[in-house]
């Protein structure tokens, strides 16, 4: 290995882009299948609208020069098949330029629908795939070797991710001192996944168990991944087994998969990859090396804002600093809820709502309603109406910017919506009133499950929307 490149991780760098192309390309796929409902020209938080008040220079974006639903469909699906493509190696098919082209590309694409997606579009997995792209670019493809300085880069953003995570549950809410939070986290999580059940059925000795194990892998482990092999190797293996362990007892859309994409590049494969192939050791053109240089310098400099937010005793989650979410702060769960609130979403077809009236609950696909549904998996997929449910129920302060116009279209029968539900009690003819009601969900007990073959139980909270007509519904907001 020279100063430059590093011959022996070539088979990392193979896998990582593989695995990131696909998570570009569940991210493209999701967008253009909910995209009109959410945030599409007749959308709940409309693009048009959200130009008018946001310049380019805050958020750039190619639909600043133009939106149409079209041309959003076309950027979307466009990202998909590039994504699919390098998938399945047209990276390493064309020249080193070429391919660098194609992953800015992805990258810009992305950007530009994060940057206009409004809340929809405010989780940590979204700037956390955007920072990973802009690395990917700079990676080359097989017609030259992997330059270190970006697998560096790799772990940096790593380290970021689980340290900033483990920093925020350690200043954060007491349970995580007390290892006592996933006494509650499987059941009060954003969106369970089919095993959630039985996560939280655990015995609690086990939870303390995983709560250490997850300080141990947060805030020990990271640092691992900047020592020599075969160490770093063994710091990613551990974050890797651990995001598996959070995939398969919940949905976290990519947040797990695009960590353990990013984690990739810090295995030293030699001994699975055998003699690397003669382009490996290629250092690649000069201005290559001054692009990757200058990227490591930009790198350095962006990365004093996550830093001092790491340090101070005021730390942020999943913060961009900077409008292209270049080097950006990450972290969940500083805070674990002890009790379930789900907004039940209900219609009637009666000229007059009444308490007792034939009321009709609406079906969401990933979060609880039905109590006899045991939760689906759904992630890497990404249900953002389903997330955004999570926070309504927590406060209606979440959700006064969008809730209104969902039930002024479940009123008027709006088809982009209705395809973002699992289940519309009025196939025929849209409902004449609309309400929300809170519960309070909770897990049943072995024996409940038993006798009922209900997964969840529920209670009445109070009243969260009142019953509400079509005219009234877009200056109407939640209790």
């Amino acid at each position: 290995m020279d100063w430059f490149t590093a011959p022996g991780y070539w088979l990392g760098r193979l896998i990582f882009q593989r695995a990131l192309a696909g998570v570009y390309l569940v991210a493209f796929a999701g967008a253009a299948l909910q995209f009109r409902a959410l945030i599409g020209a007749h959308g709940m938080l409309p693009v048009p609208r959200h130009l008018r008040y946001v310049p380019f220079r805050r958020a750039p974006s190619l639909f600043h020069l133009h939106y149409s639903d079209r041309f959003f469909a076309s950027c979307a699906w466009t990202g998909a098949a590039l994504a699919a493509a390098l998938a399945a190696g047209a990276g390493d098919a064309v020249p080193l330029g070429a391919a660098m082209a194609m992953w800015a590309l992805l990258w810009l694409l992305y950007l530009s629908i994060v940057n206009v997606g409004q809340t929809w579009y405010s989780f940590g997995w979204e700037s956390l795939l955007l920072e990973v792209g802009f690395l990917a670019v700079f990676l080359g493809n097989a017609r030259a070797g992997p330059p270190v300085l970006v697998l560096w880069l790799l772990r940096w953003v790593v380290f970021r991710v689980e340290f900033g995570a483990g920093l925020i549950k350690m200043r954060g809410d007491p349970c995580w001192r007390r290892l006592t939070c996933l006494y509650f986290h499987h059941e009060t999580q954003p969106m369970p996944g089919p095993l959630s059940w039985f996560f939280h059925h655990l015995p609690k000795p086990l939870h303390r168990v995983e709560c250490a194990a997850n300080h141990v892998t947060q805030l020990v482990v990271p640092v691992l991944l900047f020592t020599p092999q075969p160490v770093a190797s063994y710091a990613a293996a551990i974050i890797v087994a651990t995001q598996l362990w959070l995939v398969v007892s919940g949905n976290f859309a990519w947040l797990n998969w695009i960590t353990i994409t990013a984690a990739l590049p810090a295995f030293d494969f030699t001994a699975l990859a055998g003699a690397p192939p003669p382009a490996a050791s290629r250092q690649g053109p000069l201005w290559y090396v001054v692009l990757v240089c200058a990227l490591t310098a930009l790198v350095l400099v962006l990365s004093r804002h996550p830093v001092a937010n790491m340090v101070s005793r005021r730390q942020v989650m999943n913060r961009s600093f900077d409008p292209l979410h270049l080097v950006n702060t990450y972290g969940a769960f500083g805070t674990v809820g002890r009790i379930r609130e789900e907004v039940v979403v209900e219609g009637t077809a009666d000229r007059q709502p009444r308490e007792d009236g034939a009321w009709r609950e609406y079906g969401f696909r990933g979060k609880p309603g039905d109590v006899r549904r045991i939760p689906r998996q759904f992630a890497p997929y990404h249900l953002r109406l389903d997330w955004l449910m999570w926070f309504a129920a927590l406060s209606p302060g979440y959700a006064r910017d969008w809730f209104g116009p969902f039930v002024e279209r479940l009123l008027s029968g709006d088809r982009d919506t209705l395809r973002l539900l699992r289940h519309n009690p009025f196939p025929d003819a849209p409902p004449r009133y609309v309400r929300a009601r809170l519960y309070r969900y909770r897990f049943t007990t072995w024996r409940e499950l038993r006798e009922t073959g209900a997964w969840w139980h529920r209670t009445l909270v109070r009243e969260y929307l009142p019953p509400t007509r079509l005219a009234q519904a877009a200056r109407s907001e939640p209790e």
